[in-house]
């Protein structure tokens, strides 16, 4: 396990495609109602980081940087294309009961999402996937603020905290909080219910 700058996590907000299960991977969809909300909880925990005058890095994905617009309070940012989530090929835009219904075999696997955004024909696949982001984390010279997706997220986490690459996709996604990364280990910082 490599040591790495301290890093602050966000996930996105919910999006109209992660409430219908629809698999986004580089195509978007705006935040919800709620969304909007899971990025103002963000903001909320964001002052006393961004006080600490951290590096930030932005998918450039549209409901990343409407989060990011939302839970960093204006603080400036650089789009990093590394971030955006990972490309699902052609099962972008298709529902998990689409895809379950043409391939009965990958339903009756229970799959984690990661497990199916890695099984799409023509995507990325899970190793280049892992490939981008550790080429992220090994850039990183100080303490950063990542805003991405769920399934980057659960890699990033991953890597760190020192887990195999087969245990990320059933870490917790949350939305509206902010994963504290140090020391190889998480912390979920949320905010009073």
């Amino acid at each position: 396990m490599s040591v790495h700058p301290k890093i602050w996590f966000l996930r996105h907000g919910q999006t109209e495609w992660n409430r219908a299960f629809r698999l986004q991977g580089h195509l978007d969809s705006l935040l919800t109602a709620q969304g909007v909300a899971e990025a103002e909880q963000q903001a909320r925990l964001m002052g006393p980081i961004l006080a600490q005058n951290p590096d930030i890095l932005v998918s450039p994905l549209g409901r990343a940087q409407q989060t990011a617009r939302i839970a960093l309070n204006g603080a400036p940012y650089r789009d990093d294309p590394r971030l955006m989530e990972i490309h699902a090929g052609e099962w972008q835009g298709l529902s998990r009961d689409e895809i379950f219904a043409a391939h009965p075999d990958l339903a009756t696997r229970d799959p984690a999402p990661l497990d199916i955004y890695g099984a799409a024909p023509g995507g990325e696949g899970v190793t280049a996937f892992r490939a981008r982001i550790r080429e992220v984390l090994n850039g990183l010279t100080a303490p950063t603020v990542l805003v991405a997706h769920g399934l980057w997220g659960q890699v990033l986490r991953a890597e760190v905290c020192g887990l195999d690459l087969a245990d990320a996709g059933r870490l917790s996604n949350r939305q509206g909080c902010v994963y504290l990364l140090e020391d190889g280990s998480e912390t979920i910082l949320d905010t009073p219910a």
